[in-house]
Parts: structure tokens; sequence; C-alpha cells
């Protein structure tokens, strides 16, 4: 294999708001919550309640993880690269990031690099601070706090993608089709999620969902890099 793509992880999130019931959310989160939807309504007549449904899935604070899907490369029997895959899925987020946890343990955390896309302003930080929330020790591989940005190795596509333009977002679908990379947007995408899981508890659907978004990252990855893509027969799921 290639060195640079040794002991990559690709990683994706799926995140919800914490319950669909907004009438059980606690009191003084729920006054908490107010004064954030203050920021909103300056562009939208919606309630707290609707900008809770639509937006708090997004915040750490406010939402929590149903979905972590990973993916790693390896030497595929026929001599080509290859893509393993994991979903880890599950409506009690403690054992979801408990059993995400245990796998990164597995793994050695001094040469171990996380690859997602926007992940640096995302997916890293959502899962440090909901560990935190639900009593669990970050792992080496996540415990960010306090180390220089050139300490951290890990890597982000939309990092990679914007050149130092600071301004710039693009999201991960639009370098797909602009890469020519098979997209996982054909059944649901992000902004569908938390009606999907609360309203349809579509979680296998979402997982799927997942799933093909960290094929499309590690495609794009290779992309990004100058290599070829990976072929269909050579991803798999473990």
């Amino acid at each position: 294999m290639i060195p640079e793509l040794r002991d990559i992880l690709f990683l994706d999130i799926e995140t919800v708001a914490a319950t669909h019931d907004y009438n059980t959310v606690d009191e003084r989160l729920k006054a908490q919550w107010a004064r954030k939807a203050n920021f909103f309504k300056r562009h939208t007549d919606q309630t707290d309640e609707d900008l809770y449904h639509d937006r708090a899935g997004i915040y750490a604070e406010f939402g929590k993880v149903i979905c972590i899907s990973v993916g790693k490369f390896f030497d595929h029997e026929s001599g080509e690269l290859g893509l393993k895959t994991k979903v880890y899925s599950g409506h009690d987020e403690k054992v979801l990031l408990t059993e995400f946890k245990s796998m990164l343990e597995r793994m050695d955390s001094s040469t171990l690099r996380f690859c997602a896309h926007n992940g640096k302003e995302f997916d890293y930080p959502y899962l440090c601070r909901r560990m935190l929330i639900q009593g669990i020790p970050l792992p080496p591989a996540l415990n960010l706090s306090g180390k220089k940005p050139w300490d951290v190795q890990h890597l982000d596509t939309l990092e990679l993608w914007k050149f130092g333009d600071v301004k710039h977002y693009t999201s991960l679908d639009l370098l797909a089709t602009i890469f020519n990379i098979p997209s996982s947007k054909n059944a649901i995408d992000g902004s569908q999620v938390n009606f999907v899981y609360h309203k349809e508890n579509g979680l296998d659907r979402i997982s799927e969902y997942c799933r093909g978004d960290v094929v499309v990252l590690a495609q794009l990855f290779l992309r990004l890099k100058g290599y070829p893509l990976i072929a269909d027969a050579n991803i798999i799921t473990a």
C-alpha cells in the first residue's frame, strides 16, 4: 500500500436533536435553546420548537450522535487498493460512543489519522463534546484539547480543497459531482436526517446513507491526492 494511505481512518457522523418531543427538553436547557434560537429568528419566523427540530442536531449541546461510519484502506486480494467500511449506529448514544471508543483504542494512536469532510469544524469536536457529556473519557486519538495545530495530524478534505482560502465552503456532494464520484445522496440528504430518524424511525436508512458518505469521502481523498478511484468490487462492509 502507498505509505501516505496507511493509518487513515475515514469518518462520518450523523446527528439529530436529542429528543423528538420539544416539550420533554429539560427546562434549563430549553431556556438556553431559546437564547440560541433568537439569533436564527432574525432570518425566519419559525418558533423555538420548529428551530429545535431543524437545527438542534448540529449543536453538540442540544443534539446526539446516532451513527458513526468509518472506512480504512487495505490491500485487496486482487492486488489493488480496497476499502473496508464499518457502521456503528444505535439509539443509545452512550453505548454507541463507547463501542466507537473501544475500536479506536485497538488502533495505534501514535500513527492514527482521522479524515472527514469539514471534520475539524464538526465531526471531531462534536464527538469529543458528546463523549464528555456522556461521561466517557476521551481516547488518545480524540484528546485534542490544548494541542498546537501542527501537532494534530488529522485530515480534512474540505481543508485540502480550500488551498488556504478560509472563506470557501464546498459540500462533499459538490466535490463528488465535479470529480465524478458516485454520490450517497440518492435516498436522503443531511437536511432530512432528523425527520427520517424521529418521524420515520429510519435509523437503518440513515446508517446506509452514512456509510455511503464514507465511501465518497475516501474516494474524494484519493482524487485530491492524484490516485485512481477504488473499484466497487474492492469496497467491502465489515
